[in-house]
Order: C-alpha cells, then sequence, then structure tokens
C-alpha cells in the first residue's frame, strides 16, 4: 500500500473510532431516545436533537450524515475527512418561517462541491414546527444546505425533500428565530452550530453506511445516464431509418440534434437581423400532432380547429433568426442551420425540448423527445 494511501485509511480509521465515541457519549444522554439515527446540532444558543429519516430518504441521509462525520467522499478536496457542518452557522434566519445553516461559507452561496437529487415522500411533509429538510436553487440542486421550519410551510412540499425533524430542542430552534438579522435575514450576531452528532441507535441505524450509500447514488445516476444515452442513440437511428426515404442529407449536430433535410431552398441564408416567417408541425414519438402552423396538416391528423383557422392562425409564424429567439433549445437549434426554403424533419432530445417538466398541460409529457417538421417560407420584408 502506498504512503499516501496508508495516510488516507488511518484518517478514516480515525474518524470511524471517533465517531463511534461520540455515538457512545450521546446515547448516554439521551436515554429516551427510540431506536433509530439522530443528529445532535450543537449551537451557542442551545442544543437541538433531529430524528433522521434514513429509511425513507436514505440518500439525502447519507449526504447529511457522511458530511457531519467526515466521511464524505465527494466533497471538494478543502473539505476531505473534514466534520462539514463543525464551526458553519446559521446564515439565514426568518421569524415565523425557518433557520438555514450548512453552508461552508455562511452566504448562501456555498456548497460541499457537488449536487444531487430530490427525494419526495408522500409522507414527510412541511406540515409543523421542526421539520428539517434541504434548501436548494431548484431540482436537483441539494447540496450541504438544510434548514429547519418554525411553521408549517406547505408550499415548500414537493420542492425541498424533508429528511428529518427535531425531537429535542424546539425551544433552541425558536430562540434562534427570534435573534435580530440585518441585510438577506443573516444574524448580527453569528448563530455558531458547534458541532453536529451522530446517534445510531438500534441494528438498522448501526449498519447503515453513510459514505457507501451515497457513494451508491452517483454510480446509480451514472448507470442510468448510460441507459438513457443508449435508448437516445436507439431513437435517433429510429428516427432516421423511418422518415429518410427520400435519402435527404441527414445532419448529426453535437447537441444531440439531428436534422433530416426534406428540401434543400435555393434562398439565402438569413442575418441575425432578420426575422424569418416558419411553417411547422410537432409530433410525439409516436407520431401524435400536438401543434401545427398548417391547417391542411391539422385537418390530415385530426386536430384542426376551425375557430382558430377564421382567425387567420394557421399561418407561418415570424421569428428573430438568431440565439435570443424564444424558442426551446432544439428548435431554435435547428432554425438557425436552415435557409430561406429549406424543409426539414428534425428529432429534438428531449433535454433540448421540455425536459422533465413537460408542456402544454399534459400534451407533451416529461421526457419526451419531439420531431417536428420545419420549413423557413420567407423572411420578414422590411
Amino acid at each position: 500500500m502506498k504512503k499516501n494511501s496508508l495516510k488516507h485509511f488511518f484518517k478514516l480509521l480515525m474518524l470511524t473510532i471517533l465517531a463511534g465515541l461520540t455515538n457512545a457519549s450521546c446515547q448516554g444522554k439521551y436515554p429516551k431516545l427510540e431506536d433509530g439515527m439522530y443528529a445532535e446540532i450543537v449551537t451557542n444558543k442551545g442544543t437541538m436533537v433531529a430524528e433522521l429519516h434514513f429509511e425513507q430518504t436514505p440518500t439525502t441521509v447519507a449526504n447529511f450524515v457522511s458530511l457531519a462525520e467526515g466521511t464524505n467522499t465527494k466533497v471538494d478536496t478543502a473539505y476531505t475527512n473534514k466534520k462539514f457542518y463543525n464551526g458553519t452557522t446559521f446564515h439565514r434566519v426568518m421569524d415565523k418561517f425557518m433557520i438555514q445553516g450548512g453552508d461552508p461559507t455562511g452566504t448562501g452561496a456555498g456548497s460541499p462541491g457537488y449536487r444531487f437529487g430530490d427525494e419526495f415522500v408522500d409522507s414527510l411533509k412541511h406540515d409543523k414546527p421542526g421539520i428539517l429538510s434541504m434548501a436548494n436553487s431548484g431540482p436537483k440542486t441539494n447540496g450541504s444546505q438544510f434548514f429547519i421550519t418554525e411553521v408549517p410551510t406547505p408550499h415548500l412540499n414537493n420542492k425541498h425533500t424533508v429528511f428529518g425533524e427535531l425531537v429535542v430542542g424546539l425551544d433552541v430552534q425558536d430562540s434562534i428565530s427570534n435573534v435580530k438579522v440585518g441585510a438577506g435575514s443573516k444574524p448580527i450576531d453569528s448563530v455558531v452550530i458547534k458541532e453536529v452528532n451522530i446517534i445510531r441507535k438500534g441494528k438498522a441505524a448501526k449498519k447503515f453506511d453513510a459514505p457507501k450509500v451515497f457513494e451508491n447514488h452517483f454510480i446509480q445516476l451514472e448507470e442510468e445516464k448510460k441507459a438513457l444515452q443508449a435508448l437516445l442513440e436507439k431513437a435517433k437511428t429510429e428516427f432516421i431509418q423511418k422518415n429518410n426515404a427520400a435519402n435527404g442529407e441527414v445532419k448529426k449536430l453535437e447537441s444531440g440534434l439531428v436534422m433530416i433535410f426534406t428540401k434543400k431552398g435555393e434562398g439565402v441564408k438569413p442575418t441575425p437581423q432578420d426575422q424569418v416567417l416558419i411553417d411547422y408541425a410537432g409530433y410525439l414519438e409516436d407520431g401524435t400532432l400536438f401543434d401545427t402552423s398548417m391547417a391542411e396538416v391539422a385537418k390530415n391528423n385530426g386536430k384542426y380547429d376551425e375557430v382558430r383557422d377564421q382567425k387567420g392562425m394557421y399561418v407561418p409564424f415570424p421569428m428573430i433568426y438568431n440565439q435570443s429567439a424564444r424558442l426551446v433549445p432544439g428548435f431554435r437549434e435547428a432554425m438557425l442551420n436552415m435557409n430561406v426554403g429549406d424543409e426539414a424533419r428534425i428529432f429534438i432530445p428531449s433535454f433540448l425540448a421540455y425536459g422533465e417538466r413537460g408542456a402544454g398541460g399534459g400534451l407533451i409529457p416529461p421526457n419526451a423527445n419531439l420531431i417536428f417538421d420545419l420549413k423557413i417560407v420567407d423572411t420578414v420584408k422590411k
């Protein structure tokens, strides 16, 4: 074994031994705690103890526990083998709402050096004071920051992962929420998290291997990513096979977009200052038409809207011919690869379309690859 490897091994061994001693000490302080996993959060305002839902939200708890104990293998090198939360602060405090901490920079912008996904569980809600939940800046942006509620906050359900709740120290949470704050809801006098200690009671909690559980989460993500990539490549191949009977020019772009030019026009390439007129028809992969600018296409697919036709809305639509065009990325990229008179059938991977959110109230499902027929009819005359 190399010298550096031995050094790393002994550091981890010492951390494990110290964690075991701390666990034993904490168990003695809280004899009434039932079997489970808990976090003792010691602050300069008092101590709170939170039960951690390690069985319902294993990845989130594994993240928190491994950060607290200095065993997380995904952290930035600056935090390797360090008890991440010790010495950090509750940097954002909002009375009658929540207290937020876990940022090593104390600014609200810090992270451990990675992000991971959400774990929403129907039975775990922001339904009372003392709920321990992950802070984030949007879907799948969890890191180290967490918050503890002071009141029910149902508007946060399915947006932030609930992974624990206070069983000791609600009065401490309340006292922290009442401190004087300045700009950005930051306490004028720092509320310091002196240390976070993990308590394991019972076989299941003691068996829970936080670093391994968290590491496995990323391994699984990578496997899922490879599987999705394989499915995407298969979809692209099938798209070309089904839609290139006329042997048109096939253009595979680095972004993942695929274009089959069914007709090459003789028009000029528009300038970034031009607006172009575009005819389109959009389909799901199964051939279901979800929208079109062409009345005849709508009729042929049973989607004709007479009122829309009467209002003169089955017409090419104008769009600026540059990167500012307000279109999904795949549609915009396809447009910018076409000249006036060009016609193309394009394959847009879901991540270049509407992604996980879908669109149209279910008309376009989440994670749907899309197929468009596009034609650059002309430029708008100035």
